[in-house]
């Protein structure tokens, strides 16, 4: 971010932009993420958080960026169930507090998920919403951003601008098994994927064994009895891996690319940049990424995204879906990037996953672990863990950000840090 004007930090992870607001539990999982923005924070900024965050995470985060604690605003509303955070913040009686700390300095609203409720909130206290020039202008990009995260939407629209996309079809939730049926007939595996989702949420893979003898599919209860579900031939994956990029009105512009780390397709982890195995599909993503963002732009659509694909045991590249928000991976390469700045360290490598310790710890513990065995970052060098998201509520599933000089020295990082947190199979 370049602007000048102070920024409110809306880390409305509780949106019904990837999934529906019905599926209450997981997205009450997913804004436990919500502490990782402070990352994002510049004095005179917001930040409007659904968990509390730890004090002892707010002061490493103020230490490793340098900005002093009493120039920011940190606005924890209290757990008003699975709703979109502007309706918690209403609910809570936080919206004034809200609007007279982003005073009358130009602030913009920077939302996890371009919404309809994020915008209607932006427009109750007056503000912008970064980094379109008015409410009325993030409204436009609204319908595109809703379609585009969609599995249906994207496979249409990657269609028409010409990606390579698996074999597959978009049905009724009813029509599902039929579907997976007809396509069992050519393909060992199919992939069946509800139409709003992310992460991998109620993903199936089925194989022809799983259909045999009169045995039906069950489908996670995602998109109701009727929701479109997507069912696409289940390739031989080598690689997950994803180009971020940046859209606006002059261009799409490449950020970030790197290999994504899954189980059963659903997402664990990220490394960039991409690895030596993958870099011959580097120029195919940017070709595909740069058409997405001018098809973004040309519907009014600015800011971050996504575009996932897949490369197959043959090194061939195969559009996967798209992610018009900000991703698990948006925040924490800006927090690279903002860490790394001042060091004489070329771009580096870096990584984000997740750990289980054998025994729970807090915040502090976990660090002073960190710093005893010379792991935590530090500026100066340019590199080491970061814990960026602060303790986890069970003291156990720690998120880590892992930044070196090269991809074998993050895995070695990596490995170290195992022993030290203690993780369970390190």
């Amino acid at each position: 971010m370049t602007e000048t004007g102070p920024i409110v930090v809306f880390a409305n992870f509780l949106s019904d932009l990837a999934v529906d607001l019905d599926e209450g539990q997981i997205l009450t999982t997913w804004a436990q993420q919500a502490p990782r923005k402070a990352w994002l924070l510049r004095p005179g900024d917001v930040f409007v958080t659904p968990v509390p965050l730890s004090r002892d995470f707010l002061r490493y985060v103020y230490d490793l960026t340098g900005v002093p604690q009493e120039s920011v605003a940190v606005v924890e509303v209290p757990p008003a169930g699975a709703v979109p955070l502007a309706r918690a913040v209403r609910e809570a009686g936080l919206v004034e507090h809200v609007r007279a700390l982003a005073g009358d300095r130009g602030a913009a609203l920077l939302p996890t998920a371009l919404d309809a409720s994020a915008i209607a909130f932006a427009r109750d206290i007056g503000i912008a919403v970064h980094p379109y020039p008015t409410v009325e202008a993030a409204e436009v990009a609204l319908q595109m951003t809703m379609l585009l995260n969609t599995k249906s939407g994207f496979r249409e629209t990657a269609w028409q601008l010409g990606m390579r996309l698996p074999v597959g079809r978009t049905c009724r939730r009813p029509e599902t098994e039929g579907m997976a049926r007809e396509l069992l007939r050519d393909h060992e595996r199919v992939v069946v994927k509800p139409d709003r989702s992310a992460g991998g949420h109620g993903m199936r893979f089925v194989s022809r064994d799983d259909l045999r003898g009169g045995a039906s599919l069950r489908l996670d209860t995602v998109g109701g009895a009727e929701g479109l579900w997507v069912v696409e031939e289940c390739l031989d994956v080598a690689e997950s891996v994803s180009i971020q990029m940046e859209a606006s009105a002059s261009g799409a512009q490449a950020l970030f690319s790197g290999a994504m780390r899954t189980v059963e397709g659903s997402f664990t982890g990220y490394a960039s940049p991409l690895p030596q195995s993958c870099a011959h599909v580097a120029g195919e993503l940017a070709e595909w990424g740069t058409a997405l963002g001018g098809h973004l732009a040309d519907h009014g659509f600015g800011g971050p995204f996504g575009l996932d694909a897949l490369v197959d045991a043959d090194g061939i590249v195969y559009a996967s879906e798209s992610n018009i928000r900000r991703t698990a991976t948006t925040t924490p390469h800006a927090m690279v990037t903002r860490l790394t700045a001042q060091s004489a360290v070329p771009p580096p490598a870096w990584s984000v996953a997740k750990g289980w310790t054998r025994n729970p710890m807090d915040f502090e513990t976990a660090l002073v672990r960190l710093r005893a065995a010379g792991l935590a970052f530090e500026p100066g060098r340019g590199e080491g863990v970061v814990l960026y998201a602060d303790a986890p509520p069970d003291g156990r599933s720690w998120r880590y950000a892992v930044i070196a000089r090269s991809a074998g020295d993050v895995e070695e990082q990596e490995t170290a840090l195992a022993e030290v947190l203690e993780f369970e199979g390190g």
